[in-house]
């Protein structure tokens, strides 16, 4: 299998790869808010596992194709001793970066009240402040497909085509949950199947406009590529840390939660080194 999606890819623009794998995630993104077409609601105990395994996904990535990576291919100009440098710059960008959407950006997390709403104050109504919320999950994780397959482009250490691919499958499995989380509870709050539904996708347009940025940025300047995949990593540990494993564990289910932490890592992790 993927054998064959290596093949597909190699015949593609480094651009056309990075959008190609982002536009599976999106895809799968749209997979997740169609389940409201079937269901009416998820039992939040199980909606609190799929959340963890989210976290779980986003932190194995992390390491296994962003940090790890970006430490080899620092080593090279940095040295083995100082290769920490541009990666810990990097990775503190990334969150610091979240940081400051977070701070901006109005949005709504996960059964929150309306009024516990974070970001700029506006009068932006439940739904729209759902989607932002998702959406700034998925900033980092379009960036990172996109950092991943333009290091594949600049045939740089530590970089190859089927780690690329196997990061855009873990991060599409991961967003499967997400367009759940989205369509789901706005059909609860009152929205026809059909809107839910499009707003649960529109969460995930993003992730092909990141993608796209991050092949774009580093064919520009080769350089910065350690620098791009810690600052993609820290973003996402960022919003694992800030908002999805608090929202998993928010309702009671602490245990599965964390059980499906692990499982998601453990995926992510076997994706990334058995298929990478």
């Amino acid at each position: 299998m993927m054998e064959q999606l290596t093949a597909f890819f190699e015949g593609m623009s480094p651009l056309m790869q990075g959008f190609t794998g982002s536009l599976f995630t999106w895809l799968i993104t749209a997979l997740g808010a169609a389940m409201v077409f079937l269901i009416k609601d998820v039992k939040k105990g199980y909606m609190d596992t799929l959340l963890g395994f989210t976290a779980g996904v986003m932190l194995a990535a992390s390491f296994w194709s962003l940090l790890n990576p970006a430490i080899e291919m620092a080593e090279g100009s940095w040295g083995a001793s100082s290769a920490w440098i541009p990666v810990g710059i990097g990775f503190l960008g990334g969150a610091f970066f979240l940081f400051g959407l977070d701070q901006w950006l109005p949005h709504l997390h996960l059964n929150a009240p309306l009024e516990k709403s974070e970001g700029v104050k506006t009068n932006w109504n439940r739904t729209v402040l759902l989607v932002l919320a998702i959406t700034l999950h998925n900033i980092p994780e379009g960036l990172a497909v996109g950092v991943a397959f333009g290091a594949v482009a600049e045939g740089l250490p530590g970089a190859d085509l089927p780690a690329a691919i196997a990061l855009a499958i873990g991060i599409g499995i991961q967003d499967f949950p997400e367009g759940m989380a989205v369509s789901l509870p706005l059909r609860r709050f009152g929205l026809s199947r059909w809107k839910s539904f499009m707003w649960g996708q529109l969460s995930g347009m993003v992730e092909p406009v990141a993608a796209v940025l991050g092949v774009a940025l580093v064919m520009v300047a080769q350089s910065v590529l350690p620098y791009a995949l810690a600052f993609a990593a820290g973003a996402m540990i960022y919003i694992v840390v800030e908002e999805v494993i608090p929202e998993s564990q928010s309702n009671g289910h602490n245990d599965r939660a964390t059980l499906g932490l692990m499982l998601g890592f453990v995926l992510m992790m076997s994706l990334d080194v058995g298929l990478g």
